[in-house]
């Protein structure tokens, strides 16, 4: 049970923004997927609905237990995220020319969205037992990059989910960032990555389907295919266009419920809200996205020792670079790589994921005076 001390440094103004968020989702995404004459009803924002409900109940015990025992077992957590990764290539299901499902019965999970949470603990507590024996070498960096990175990378690619490979990327450099290199390896890491960039580059281009291959090349030149590969993005400015700096109100958007928007209710549904409350409406979203955000990092600031510290900066890196290259997609200023927009995207996986994110913060920021108890 959470000491009764603890309650009171609770941080239920984060709480409710995420619920907000995720409330908002809920709503549009009932709006981009309702009803038409010609056309069948999907339940979508009714699953989004349970899936926020059970992220919620496992919440409770994420609070509840002093995040030291997460960084303790993150390498178990770790190993498991492995497991399901490889299980997924192995019997996953395939839908929308990928392989990233698990079925259980009636229930279907992404196990690459559970795994970003397990990745960001287990090289929360790497980085824990680096910090003493001093700054982060190269020898320490090839050992991480080998363990953590490489492995899960390809068979994420595999299946392909370009979108968390990419962001897996993000966090890694960025928490190496974070610990204090010294400017000697920065220099040399640059070097190697300018070196290695075409020989890579041919690599992942290898390893890409062709639609991915597309929305790269849409991306570079938007006019290319108005009608085929950059249909999708040019769709997305339009709608986000359209609603004007008010918006035309909720329920009467038409992109999106009219079918012309793809996507709509996953990797595009923040065009849908964007043609609805218009320009105003999205500087309110992204206010609560920017709360979440800068209370991650103060979250960091404040935690009573580094394994919570690592915690904080690696969950608000995730969430951070999800909503950055979500957005950046909807607006054309980033390639398309299926990145959902967190809290609001239709998928179970990744609320239930997010969920857990806000309950390891939560837990950070109300045990961060536990040493003067």
């Amino acid at each position: 049970m959470i000491d009764r001390r603890l309650l009171k440094n609770f941080d239920w103004a984060f709480l409710v923004a995420a619920l907000f968020l995720s409330l908002i989702g809920i709503m549009t995404i009932y709006s981009a997927t309702r009803p038409l004459p010609w056309a069948e009803q999907q339940p979508f924002y009714l699953k989004q609905l349970f899936w926020l409900f059970l992220g919620l109940l496992c919440l409770i015990p994420v609070v509840s237990i002093d995040y030291r025992w997460f960084v303790r077992f993150s390498y178990i957590f770790f190993a498991i995220g492995i497991i399901l990764l490889i299980g997924v290539l192995i019997a996953g299901r395939i839908g929308m020319g990928a392989q990233r499902w698990i079925s259980l019965g009636p229930i279907s999970f992404q196990p690459s969205e559970l795994f970003k949470v397990f990745f960001v603990i287990a090289i929360s507590r790497y980085l824990t037992d680096l910090e003493h024996r001093g700054s982060l070498g190269l020898k320490e960096l090839f050992r991480m990059g080998a363990v953590f990175v490489f492995l899960p990378l390809i068979l994420i690619i595999k299946q392909p989910d370009l979108g968390t490979s990419v962001l897996l990327l993000f966090i890694f450099f960025s928490m190496v960032l974070i610990v204090g290199t010294r400017r000697k390896f920065i220099i040399v890491a640059i070097i190697i990555y300018i070196v290695s960039l075409p020989f890579l580059g041919h690599i992942i281009w290898s390893g890409l389907k062709d639609y991915q291959k597309q929305r790269l090349v849409a991306f570079i030149d938007p006019a290319v295919d108005p009608q085929g590969i950059s249909y999708q993005i040019n769709q997305s400015k339009v709608t986000i266009g359209s609603g004007g700096f008010f918006g035309k109100g909720y329920l009467n958007g038409t992109q999106g419920p009219l079918r012309f928007l793809p996507e709509r209710h996953t990797d595009f549904i923040f065009s849908v809200f964007a043609e609805e409350w218009g320009f105003l409406g999205s500087v309110f979203l992204f206010s609560l996205y920017l709360f979440i955000i800068l209370r991650g990092f103060d979250t960091a600031r404040m935690a009573r020792d580094i394994e919570g510290r690592y915690l904080a900066l690696g969950i608000t890196f995730m969430l951070s670079f999800y909503f950055i290259l979500n957005v950046g997609m909807t607006l054309g200023l980033v390639p398309v790589v299926g990145v959902p927009l967190p809290f609001m995207s239709y998928g179970g996986t990744a609320m239930l994921s997010n969920l857990l994110a806000v309950g390891i913060l939560i837990n950070v920021r109300m045990r961060r005076f536990l040493l003067f108890y």
